[in-house]
């Protein structure tokens, strides 16, 4: 089996049910940010308001990045987070929470830089940074060999393994008008009021390949 049929087949257990939450995979909001260590591979399957897409995230490529997104996704963050930066052949942003005080509480964090030791190639999946030491939740998709972002910094800590064609249409009618500082303190009400055509993620779960019963003879 190739790897491309590998993760075809992977995006078709998800969109089946076949692939579910990994038990205790999921935690409600905290006071604090949580810390902890991530797998060294693992599967977050992300329905949108386009249709699924699955990312694996590799924690030898940006283990700081990858905890981080691990945790984020425990939490639920991503649940109804809109993609308000979409600049095709360029990348597609997200991760800024409806609720600003769970956006503060993350901000308050941030993450120690990692080294970037891959390539930000087409599909790879990236934190957003302002510089040293600033990296918290917000995060893009390239969607095309972005190679210049490795001179500033930009560590890929998992890439899009199905769905990308997914990514691909996600809206970006509205380039870069959204501000992100009204995302977030307002959230959804200021997005949905303003850029009603946004595509927005409907779930983030990390998923387990669940072995499919053997056929009885």
């Amino acid at each position: 089996m190739t790897v491309r049929m590998h993760y075809l087949g992977l995006l078709a257990l998800v969109a089946a049910g076949i692939i579910g939450a990994a038990c205790g995979d999921r935690r409600g909001p905290s006071a604090g940010a949580p810390a902890g260590r991530a797998p060294d591979t693992f599967h977050v399957a992300f329905e949108t308001s386009r249709g699924p897409f699955v990312v694996e995230a590799i924690r030898a490529w940006a283990p700081n990045g990858a905890d981080r997104f691990y945790a984020l996704v425990r939490e639920g963050f991503f649940d109804e987070n809109r993609f308000f930066r979409v600049m095709p052949g360029f990348v597609a942003q997200f991760g800024i929470n409806n609720e600003k005080s769970v956006n503060e509480r993350w901000d308050d964090t941030p993450l120690p830089d990692d080294s970037a030791t891959r390539t930000n190639a087409r599909a790879t999946i990236v934190f957003t940074s302002q510089g040293p030491g600033t990296r918290s939740h917000q995060m893009f998709i390239n969607l095309a060999d972005n190679k210049r972002l490795d001179r500033q910094g930009f560590a890929p800590f998992g890439r899009v393994v199905s769905g990308m064609d997914v990514v691909d249409s996600i809206y970006s009618g509205y380039g870069e008008r959204p501000v992100q500082q009204l995302i977030q303190t307002l959230g959804n009400s200021y997005l949905t009021r303003m850029f009603p055509k946004l595509d927005y993620i409907k779930s983030a779960k990390l998923v387990t390949v669940v072995a499919a019963p053997e056929a009885s003879h």
